[in-house]
This record gives structure tokens, sequence and C-alpha cells, in this order.
């Protein structure tokens, strides 16, 4: 059964990463029927193109300036 994928799924199956989201793959029936019925995936028909979504960044993908460090306020000596 073809189905898209409209989350990312973390881990494996059978040793390979899940698709990414937005991708098209060929499930077993009853695998595929459990990802549909959980809103995991949803069902593609045959005479569907296969059409990726696109998909947001990650947080881990943005590079952030690095932070700056300050100096400590020394007391004033009187």
């Amino acid at each position: 059964m073809k189905i898209r994928m409209l989350q990312q799924m973390s881990g494996t199956r059978n040793g390979e990463d899940w698709p990414a989201r937005g991708a098209v793959t060929d499930l077993p029936t009853g695998e595929a029927q459990h990802l549909v019925a959980s809103g995991i995936a949803e069902e593609v028909g045959d005479d569907e193109p296969e059409v990726e979504t696109a998909t947001a960044p990650t947080v881990a993908d943005e590079k952030r300036p690095a932070a700056r460090k300050t100096a400590a306020a020394k007391p004033d000596k009187e």
C-alpha cells in the first residue's frame, strides 16, 4: 500500500531511517493502515504523482552565533 508520510518519525524501520515527511513509500498493507489510522500517514492512490512537500528546518540545522562572554563587574575600591 502506498502512503505519504505526514510526520517525521525517529528511529529506523528494518535497519533504515523512516522516510522523510512528505515522502511517498510502499509498505505492507497492515503496517500502512496502522500509520494512516494513527494520523502519521495518508493513503496515496496508484495514479497520484509522488510529490514531496517542503519540510521545516530542524533546530539542529540552524547555525547560531557563538555566545559572547561578558566581563564580571569588579567591586569599586574605596
